[in-house]
């Protein structure tokens, strides 16, 4: 193949003509690192929820109720997070008016 061979800059099959051409990527918007940006992230998320009036529960459970719980989820439109504590709610016969 000659190197004076013309290219079409939308020609993407012959990937030797274009080996050297840095491809332009999503464009960095933000200064801090991504691992940065998640802690940050967090840290706003959680003072949104304090605010909100929200504490934090965690629980382990089992792959099959994991599933069960976000098809329940999915089939009522909730979040998995609204269906476990409408349960538990109901479960405790506690309503928050």
């Amino acid at each position: 193949m000659s190197a004076n061979m013309a290219k079409a800059q939308t020609d993407r099959t012959t990937i030797d003509l274009f080996e050297n051409e840095k491809r332009p990527g999503r464009p960095k918007t933000n200064p801090l690192s991504r691992e940065l940006q998640l802690k940050v992230n967090k840290r706003n998320q959680l003072k949104r929820d304090k605010a909100r009036g929200l504490k934090r529960v965690e629980f382990k459970v089992s792959a099959e109720l994991y599933q069960a719980l976000n098809d329940m989820a999915d089939a009522q439109d909730i979040s998995r997070s609204a269906l476990v504590e409408m349960i538990l709610q109901e479960k405790l016969a506690y309503r928050i008016e």
